[in-house]
């Protein structure tokens, strides 16, 4: 894990209105929210399939029906 200086703008209050980021922690941040919404789809898939089939047996029909 990077640690990191946050820097926000403040309105003319002083209140923190927005997150300034560089882009390299930007990037980093939005691979590890794709990261998380891969991970949080494979958990729906697992909990709403009710059959799974070998993945042998998936690659052999592929490849009979030229897909692959």
């Amino acid at each position: 894990m990077t640690t990191t200086t946050t820097k926000y703008l403040v309105d003319s209050r002083g209140r923190k209105t927005a997150v300034l980021l560089n882009i390299k922690e930007y990037s980093r941040l939005l691979d590890r929210l794709e990261e998380l919404q891969d991970t949080l789809d494979l958990d729906e898939a697992v909990r709403n399939t009710r059959e799974f089939r070998d993945y042998r047996e998936i690659r052999e029909e592929l490849v009979k029906e030229g897909r692959l």
